[in-house]
């Protein structure tokens, strides 16, 4: 091991840490937001239950502008509504604001689209048997789409790493603020090999779990 791996490794393990708290909190945000979201957007689409396309429609194009935004100008230009929320605009807590903005409809579109794919003649069904909306919700659509649901989660999870990493850079610390402090101003490669690394292992872990969880929900397995 070098010696500027050693010499940053009380920082390592606190920029670890910060990575997994803003990564926690925007997919608690998307999860707690956008998942809910994501079910109305589906509900209110045409030839749908609760069909209403002015609704869909003003729904379906906040979630699509704010996915259009690069996270990077999203960030700035979150910047006074994260100071005024979090009380600062940098660290871990500031960066993970704008995080579960863009992770909120990034979700909700993924749950949507998971949720188009049960099919139709299920719901039909609960609905013939007298289910209300809110169980058909829970008992039939979130049942049926619950595979792929996990693996929207994945998906979410591992984009938004490497979101965390670019929030990082911004002052929001974390494994990408280190990477570019060391690895990019210093010039030493093996602390930005490092970094990486362990960017590349976080992403197989997060993929092999959500596979592996998709894998044994999925009732055709």
């Amino acid at each position: 091991m070098s010696e500027n791996i050693v010499e940053i490794l009380p920082e390592l393990w606190l920029a670890m840490g910060q990575t997994l708290l803003m990564l926690g909190i925007g997919l608690s945000a998307a999860v707690l937001i956008g998942g809910p979201l994501g079910v109305l957007l589906f509900l209110l689409g045409p030839g749908q239950s609760l069909d209403n396309r002015p609704a869909f429609a003003v729904l379906n194009w906040t979630v699509n502008t704010v996915r259009s935004f690069p996270f990077i100008i999203l960030l700035v230009a979150l910047v006074p509504f994260t100071r005024w929320l979090a009380g600062t605009s940098i660290g871990p807590l500031a960066a993970a604001v704008p995080l579960s903005v863009a992770a909120i409809p990034y979700l909700a579109r993924l749950v949507d689209q998971c949720l188009r794919d049960v099919p139709r003649g299920v719901i039909e069904a609960a609905h013939a048997m007298g289910a209300s909306e809110l169980q058909i919700v829970w008992r039939v659509l979130i049942v049926e789409a619950r595979s792929g649901l996990v693996l929207a989660l994945t998906v979410l999870a591992v984009s938004f790493l490497s979101y965390s990493a670019i929030a990082g850079v911004v002052g929001g610390g974390g494994i990408g603020d280190l990477a570019i402090r060391y690895g990019y101003y210093r010039f030493q490669t093996d602390v930005m090999v490092l970094t990486v690394t362990i960017l590349v292992a976080m992403v197989q872990v997060i993929q092999f779990v959500g596979n592996t969880a998709a894998r044994r929900l999925d009732k055709r397995g």
